[in-house]
């Protein structure tokens, strides 16, 4: 398919920069058969049935976004030790791939090369004031992934990591205002338990306590998988066929606990429910092509386009996402490209709230 299928016009003042209070107030628009149906959040469990079971991401965002210099010695000058280049960059973690090492989106990514040194760290006057982390540029990929070997490693890495990083908002609330100590909170899930994410499975950001109990009290079990969600979920569908777009892997895990727990809800007729795109591409490639969910514990890259069959998921609650992204691409398999196209323009002219901090949906599978 063509990636301009997935195209559509998004008002500017549609994007939320700052979530709704309290989070289960924001607004949920149920796609069902075709029919849409304006409700919110509080609302969920209305169109749960018990027996069902609702599965969840509980990955925990890390501060991925690190600032710093790249430092390189200077050929030209050719002076005393200590004499470098510097060129100020940022990274965005993406996967970790050992103790030591991460790869990343980094700026500028083309003026860096194999063996350069790069500090990161608040800086002052070009010397690090409170925080210091040292890394090597250990290689470049034709996908603009970079791949950096830390000084440190294991949960000393972690440490270091969580004391010069930020939390990495996504560009198009980044670009509108800076990051502050209520992201810190705003940004996690009310499920987040595993560091390892650099972006939020958002959907999820819309539970509070007295909703999941509400749920459970309709006879809802609760299943949690973890995908630590990468760098990519941001990146735009740069080809014109969907066909030539490479998705970027991402770890995660299904244990052999809940594997079980979710087979036993399909044998006796309940639904799985996925809370956001993370757990159902997760779920999905977990599952045989006869529907059995299996323990899953590696990376995945899964691509779901219309066309996919489904094994595992039967109701997705997800957010509202990006013109021609991945994940419009997914809704869009899942319940229909002419009822989302449909579900996406009536939520426009609504004044629902798009992308991360936004509304959510309710999508039950055509």
């Amino acid at each position: 398919m063509l990636t301009s299928d997935f195209d559509f016009d998004l008002p500017d003042d549609c994007i939320a920069l700052r979530p709704a209070e309290p989070r289960d107030s924001a607004r949920l628009l149920v796609v069902r058969d075709g029919a849409l149906d304006d409700r919110i959040i509080r609302d969920l469990p209305d169109f749960l049935q018990p027996g069902d079971a609702l599965v969840f991401n509980d990955t925990r965002v890390i501060p991925a976004r690190l600032s710093g210099v790249r430092q390189r010695p200077n050929p030209v000058v050719g002076g005393p030790e200590g004499d470098t280049l510097t060129v100020e960059v940022e990274a965005t973690l993406h996967h970790r791939d050992a103790p030591d090492v991460w790869s990343a989106f980094m700026k500028p990514g083309k003026r860096l090369k194999v063996g350069d040194r790069v500090r990161f760290g608040r800086q002052f006057d070009g010397a690090c004031e409170l925080g210091r982390l040292d890394a090597t540029v250990e290689a470049k990929d034709e996908d603009g992934l970079i791949t950096l070997r830390f000084d440190l490693a294991g949960p000393a890495l972690d440490d270091a990591i969580r004391d010069v990083g930020v939390m990495p908002l996504p560009p198009y609330i980044a670009a509108k205002r800076p990051e502050d100590d209520r992201d810190l909170k705003d940004y996690q899930t009310v499920f987040a338990t595993y560091d390892g994410s650099v972006a939020a499975p958002t959907a999820g950001l819309h539970f509070t306590p007295a909703l999941l109990e509400a749920i459970r009290a309709r006879g809802v079990s609760t299943h949690a998988v973890t995908l630590h969600v990468g760098a990519g979920t941001f990146l735009p569908v740069k080809a014109d066929d969907t066909a030539d777009h490479k998705m970027h892997s991402e770890w995660g895990e299904v244990s052999p606990e809940t594997a079980a727990a979710l087979n036993a809800v399909r044998a006796a007729g309940g639904r799985i429910v996925c809370v956001g795109t993370t757990s159902l591409r997760l779920l999905e490639s977990a599952t045989t092509e006869d529907g059995v969910v299996q323990p899953f514990h590696g990376d995945t890259a899964i691509f779901i386009t219309p066309g996919y069959r489904f094994r595992a998921c039967d109701v997705l609650m997800t957010n509202f996402h990006l013109p021609k992204s991945t994940l419009f691409m997914l809704v869009s398999a899942f319940a229909g490209i002419g009822t989302m196209r449909a579900a996406y323009a009536h939520a426009i002219d609504s004044g629902y709230r798009f992308y991360s901090y936004g509304d959510g949906s309710l999508l039950f599978r055509q």
